[in-house]
């Protein structure tokens, strides 16, 4: 067995699969991890652990003229009170998310040779996530309808399922303990929001749209590893 820890930047952003709603910017955010390896060969390993993610998500950027979004939270202005209040085209959706995230992978090490400290490494994984915050910022709207530090948790879902792939190198500071450094990408495959949680005028009334919303996330792995 090994165990580690890493504290990692993360670079996010969001994907909708509807024409609507386009990426209107990235998160900054944070991953603390605490992980664990059981070792079967030499260079093979199964990996797990625990994890923090802070501040997942991005921006939408709605494309169509009558939209009123997170229909389901208790927002500080109420856009269902009367047909005549939605948010203008190009108003953008600020997402800033927190998950407890438990991954399961395999982690394949290739030497550089037998007297080397250094190593490599390829990691598939898929991650089980758990939300525990979710706010969001409605900007570009102009004063009416721009909102901060929104709590929008009852329109996102409260699990998500990522598949990840990373890769990088392991550097042994002493016969124990390793230096880790490397890259991971994560790509959620199931929805951030919640079914129909957006309104859209359709020209006649209001109508219930599903927008499949997903995250995509770079990391950069930086960590320490003992056994």
């Amino acid at each position: 067995f090994r165990f580690g820890v890493q504290a990692s930047p993360t670079w996010s952003w969001l994907k909708s699969d509807v024409s609507y709603l386009e990426n209107g910017g990235s998160n900054w955010g944070l991953k603390l991890n605490f992980m664990m390896e059981k070792f079967f060969q030499p260079n093979f390993a199964l990996t797990s652990g625990i994890g923090f993610g802070f501040n997942h998500g991005g921006t939408l950027q709605s494309g169509y003229a009558q939209y009123r979004p997170w229909i389901g939270s208790d927002l500080a202005i109420d856009l269902n009170e009367s047909d005549t209040l939605s948010l203008p085209e190009k108003s953008k959706l600020h997402y800033r998310l927190r998950y407890v995230e438990v991954p399961l992978g395999a982690k394949i090490l290739f030497g550089t040779g037998e007297d080397s400290n250094l190593q490599f490494y390829a990691e598939p994984v898929i991650v089980l996530g758990f939300l525990t915050q979710a706010f969001g910022d409605i900007r570009g709207a102009g004063s009416k309808f721009d909102i901060n530090d929104q709590n929008i948790r009852q329109d996102v879902n409260g699990l998500a399922l990522s598949w990840g792939f990373g890769g990088g190198a392991e550097y042994a500071i002493s016969g124990r303990t390793s230096l880790i450094g490397g890259f991971f990408f994560q790509n959620q495959f199931t929805d951030i929001t919640q079914k129909a949680r957006a309104k859209v005028d359709t020209g006649s009334n209001w109508s219930d749209e599903k927008a499949k919303t997903s995250f995509r996330s770079v990391t950069l792995r930086i960590g320490v590893i003992t056994n």
